[in-house]
């Protein structure tokens, strides 16, 4: 059968007066250290011997010594308060200066356009952060992860979260490669898709994403069909280049291969705007130095320009 254990309330008190006493043997010297009273110090280990239920001292007016439930308990606790002492002191330091294990989660699609160019500028400027990066598409709980903070698009941001943009907005975009495009005639209308090879995005959940548009003010969900179904935007991408079909990606991603020839833009008239990118963190009253750095650095070094301004509906 379980059962349930529990720390008294108080159990800890008068332990660091025992402990300063057997180290000195004796009560001024105690109450000399800690900076309080002899007479505290003195009603601090007659609590702790009531509440214990045994003499931890032999007294005399000339000098104080354990007795053997003193000597036990002195080999105890010295240690383990000394421990208690220890993680109370790395907990502070975390939360004084940008230091211990910073965990992020991070999609595939953000790391060669955001964090790729700016890792070891970081790792450099905060040589006492360990910087761990779990690259996935998988919407993950961070609290239950262990995680410091996430990056995903906008729209992914559960609103319970604190959001700091990363990226301006966006457009999802339509693109082929001039490859593709010799075979069928570019898409001038969303209905066009239906003859196209359209590459397809499967989410965490599981489902596959429909494609997303802007017609007017109205959002229109486009339900595509075609030889490959993939779970990260890079994928998609690279299928698309290599002529496989149309992909609907963000647009930095897809800026290069743009840029180069090597894709077309399609359907442009009707693309959809992403609020953009954004690192996510649970609620907290202090963020960690170590978070706050991992911030600022993105900042100084993007070569976007980024401002902390949280999504509508959310915490900043």
């Amino acid at each position: 059968m379980k059962q349930n254990f529990t720390v008294r309330h108080g159990a800890l008190d008068g332990v660091e007066a025992f402990l300063s006493v057997a180290r000195h043997r004796n009560f001024r010297k105690a109450a000399a250290e800690l900076g309080v009273t002899p007479s505290a110090i003195s009603q601090a280990v007659r609590t702790l011997e009531a509440r214990i239920g045994a003499a931890l001292f032999t007294r005399t007016t000339r000098s104080v010594g354990l007795t053997e439930a003193g000597e036990r308990f002195f080999s105890r606790a010295r240690p383990a308060f000394e421990e208690l002492i220890a993680a109370s002191e790395v907990a502070r330091d975390l939360g004084k200066r940008p230091t211990g294990l910073l965990r992020l989660s991070v999609p595939p699609a953000v790391m060669p356009i955001l964090l790729e160019p700016l890792i070891a500028s970081f790792c450099q400027a905060y040589p006492e952060i360990e910087l761990e990066i779990v690259a996935s598409g998988e919407l993950v709980d961070l609290a239950a992860e262990g995680f410091d903070a996430g990056i995903r698009m906008g729209e992914l941001v559960a609103v319970d979260m604190v959001a700091v943009r990363l990226t301006p907005p966006f457009p999802l975009v339509v693109v082929g490669s001039p490859d593709y495009l010799r075979r069928r005639p570019k898409p001038e209308r969303i209905e066009d898709l239906r003859h196209h090879a359209c590459l397809r995005l499967r989410r965490s959940n599981g489902s596959v994403a429909p494609w997303r548009f802007a017609k007017g003010n109205k959002a229109i969900e486009a339900i595509v069909t075609g030889p490959l179904i993939a779970h990260d935007y890079p994928t998609l991408l690279a299928a698309a280049i290599q002529g496989a079909g149309l992909a609907q990606v963000p647009s930095p991603i897809a800026g290069s291969a743009i840029a180069d020839g090597r894709l077309e833009t399609l359907l442009s008239a009707f693309a959809v705007t992403s609020p953009g990118i954004f690192l996510y963190y649970p609620e907290r009253h202090q963020v960690l130095p170590k978070l706050r750095a991992f911030i600022d650095h993105i900042r100084r070094q993007g070569d976007t320009e980024v401002s902390r301004k949280p999504l509508p509906g959310r915490r900043a």
